[in-house]
């Protein structure tokens, strides 16, 4: 099976102010990777090519990188997410700037299961949470913020171990432990 998802956000700023924020991801005051409600993303060194790291389960190696313009991370976990993600961006005919954002993938088993069922919904979500955050970053506020689905906020309760439903208010007395005759 094969993946093709991208997500972009257009900004009426310089692309160098753009290309400024893909610079932090990882670092101290990281401005683009939304912390606030995601794991961080991390590396075991400096935003560069080698560099190993992730978010989360999620594991990946820099592959390529021009700084201020784009990076490039090939995946080396969940098993079976054989492709790349990346970070770019693009001047657009009208002056502005696009940020964008593309995975490209060929699944292999498990996760010809696992990315429709847990991994997709949540890189969506993730990724228009980094967009707003960008957006944010670059113009002060955010035209259209995301908002998480049913199933992404279902699906964080079960991964976080909370309980994704609360069934009553009302409290059940014990049961007896009487034998009954």
């Amino acid at each position: 099976m094969r993946v093709w998802n991208r997500h972009h956000r257009i900004v009426d700023v310089a692309p160098e102010r753009v290309g400024a924020l893909i610079d932090t991801l990882a670092a101290d005051g990281d401005r683009l990777w939304p912390v606030d409600a995601w794991p961080p993303m991390r590396f075991d060194r400096p935003l560069g090519v080698g560099a190993d790291g992730g978010h989360g389960p999620v594991r990946y190696r820099i592959e390529s990188c021009e700084p201020g313009k784009w990076v490039r991370f090939r995946f080396t976990a969940p098993r079976g997410f054989d492709g790349f993600h990346e970070f770019t961006l693009r001047t657009t005919e009208n002056g502005k700037t696009e940020l964008g954002h593309l995975m490209v993938l060929r699944l292999r088993h498990p996760a010809w299961l696992t990315y429709p069922l847990l991994w997709r919904p949540m890189h969506d979500a993730l990724l228009e949470d980094c967009l707003d955050r960008a957006e944010r970053e670059l113009t002060g506020t955010v035209e259209a913020p995301a908002r998480w689905s049913l199933y992404v906020r279902l699906l964080r309760k079960l991964i976080s171990g909370k309980r994704p439903f609360r069934l009553s208010t009302n409290k059940v007395p014990p049961m007896s432990t009487t034998a009954i005759k």
